[in-house]
């Protein structure tokens, strides 16, 4: 069973025309684009820059990418380098959006965001939500941190960055390639090429391939941990029988697929990236194992639920990835 509310059309990567009242739509968009990047280009508009390195991850199509997972994995690999990194955030879908917020593990998502939460929880790093990313990212530097991960900012053009990595989808990559509303681009794919690294998230498909100039991500599922309960079960635990799986990210079905590949009969629920859960919504009508994404369990810890898991993933990348980013931010 899917869950249809707020997907993304289908005409934005399946081949079929967006009609025509989304091109007409598209076309404005798309100028509208192209000209603030020409202001901030020619300093009509200005960007600020808070005085200490700043790396922003972000994509260029609307809906996920697999940023977080990349956003964690940068974190953790600079604290092992020596830095102390803070994320910046813009915090989407959480309440009161206008008012910047010090997230935690202890956060309430709706009040944090979840990925803000998940990324928390995950690497302890100092994480600020606000909508002024320049201010979030002053914040974390009187807050001692050495350098600032934006989680999704490439078109937040008045923070001034040091690194830019687009992460693309390797299985939807552009779509229709045309700009909102008629196709996912938040900007042109051209944008890409003044990007410093490009990462290609292949999630757990081996026989993908990044192209030319393009760095592969990997997405590798850890042991499944319990909602309620602190003992995880290996995912191989759960091999050739029935579990809803249940996902509100960008891409659901990748989720669904990596757990396909791991004989695991998937009874799919996809549900809109960022979606608020509430405890009605797990209620399948059988008695099932429910396996949901990590980004979806910091949202439901509160439901009771003894069955229900979450599916941590540990994003892995080329040794010469990082070599090549240590280096870029040492010059």
């Amino acid at each position: 069973m899917t869950d249809t509310r707020r997907q993304p059309p289908t005409y934005w990567f399946d081949g079929s025309a967006p009609p025509w009242p989304a091109r007409l739509l598209s076309g404005v968009y798309a100028g509208a684009v192209a000209t603030r990047a020409a202001l901030y280009r020619k300093g009509v508009f200005r960007s600020r820059h808070p005085g200490k390195p700043v790396l922003v991850v972000g994509n260029l199509i609307a809906g996920g990418s697999g940023k977080t997972p990349l956003t964690i994995a940068i974190v953790e690999r600079l604290r092992a380098a020596g830095w102390t990194p803070g994320v910046a955030s813009r915090g989407y879908g959480r309440a009161r959006a206008n008012v910047p917020r010090w997230v935690d593990a202890g956060t309430e998502t709706a009040l944090g965001g979840d990925e803000p939460v998940l990324i928390a929880r995950r690497t302890g790093a100092r994480v600020r939500v606000d909508r002024d990313r320049v201010a979030a990212a002053r914040a974390l530097i009187d807050a001692g941190c050495d350098i600032v991960v934006c989680d999704d900012g490439l078109q937040h053009y008045r923070l001034a960055r040091d690194v830019e990595i687009e992460v693309i989808d390797g299985r939807r990559r552009y779509g229709n390639r045309r700009a909102l509303p008629a196709g996912p681009m938040r900007e042109p794919p051209e944008r890409g090429d003044r990007c410093d690294f490009r990462v290609v998230n292949l999630g757990g498909e081996e026989q993908q391939e990044a192209a030319f100039g393009e760095w592969s991500m990997h997405l590798r599922a850890q042991d499944a941990v319990p909602l309620h309960g602190h003992r995880g079960a290996p995912l191989s635990a759960f091999a050739g029988q029935r579990v809803h799986a249940v996902a509100g990210i960008g891409d659901p079905e990748r989720f669904f697929a990596m757990l396909r590949g791991l004989d695991i009969a998937v009874v799919p629920h996809a549900f809109p990236d960022h979606y608020r859960y509430r405890a009605e919504d797990l209620q399948f009508g059988s008695d099932l194992p429910v396996l949901m994404t990590e980004k979806d369990a910091v949202k439901c810890a509160g439901f009771q639920g003894e069955r229900c898991y979450s599916v941590p993933i540990r994003a892995e990348l080329p040794e010469a990835f990082w070599v090549a980013l240590l280096d870029r931010l040492k010059r």
